[in-house]
């Protein structure tokens, strides 16, 4: 029987921490994965991303593109970091509210949720939005990189959801 859940704000802000920590826990561990990729395997995946950028700076531009708005390099690269960080803490809020209210959506210590994300957001939403090329464009590394990373943030945020249920008041 799971325990009664906390108000959907408590869960919100749990989730908004817990997915901030995923996400600089995940960069830790794609960007090791990087730095020791085979470089034909890098610079292929460089010629699939859309226009040689990363996910968040293709979505940073489409934003720019659509207002007219213009940022000095600094406002731009703290743009597609916030847009980076946003792409995790948004689905840890949605994870954070429901896992008390779907059974075993915790299923796996966040392995599970962290596969999702891997197939909804690499594999799905961002060649559908425009954001990144489509799965088969580029090498295997790209996505056992992104599959790492993504259990990673699965793992890390229901880590951190429990560690703060056991220290906050209900």
């Amino acid at each position: 029987m799971k325990k009664r859940a906390n108000s959907v704000a408590v869960e919100l802000i749990k989730g908004a921490v817990a997915g901030a920590i995923s996400v600089w826990a995940m960069d830790r561990i794609t960007w090791y994965l990087y730095r020791n990729e085979d470089r034909k395997a890098f610079l292929r995946e460089k010629e699939a991303q859309v226009d040689g950028k990363y996910v968040s700076e293709v979505a940073v531009d489409k934003i720019l593109n659509a207002t007219g708005k213009e940022l000095t390099h600094k406002q731009y690269e703290a743009a597609a970091q916030g847009v980076h960080y946003f792409l995790g803490i948004a689905p840890a809020m949605l994870y954070a509210v429901m896992r008390h209210r779907v059974k075993n959506l915790d299923t796996a210590g966040g392995s599970l949720f962290g596969f999702g994300l891997f197939v909804v957001m690499d594999e799905i939403v961002g060649p559908a939005a425009g954001l990144a090329s489509g799965p088969m464009a580029y090498p295997w590394q790209a996505h056992a990189r992104g599959l790492a990373g993504h259990l990673a943030v699965g793992v890390v945020t229901d880590g951190v959801l429990k560690v703060l249920d056991g220290a906050l008041p209900k």
